[in-house]
């Protein structure tokens, strides 16, 4: 994954079980220029549960 060397965002839910946090955490290590966001007491549906936030670091993060 070292080669991949776009700017990648990584997000996920503090307490999601089906992507455990911590794969994200290992994504985003081994991703060169990975941005990661932890959203706080959120599962798997964090996209549903912080829409606003989440959009607007995706509009950041798209925006450089």
């Amino acid at each position: 994954m070292a080669g991949i060397t776009q700017p990648t965002f990584v997000a996920n839910g503090d307490n999601d079980t089906m992507m455990h946090t911590e794969n994200s955490y290992l994504l985003a290590e081994h991703l060169p220029n990975a941005q990661l966001l932890i959203y706080p007491d959120a599962n798997h549906g964090f996209l549903d549960q912080y829409p606003g936030l989440f959009g607007g670091h995706v509009r950041a993060f798209l925006n450089g």
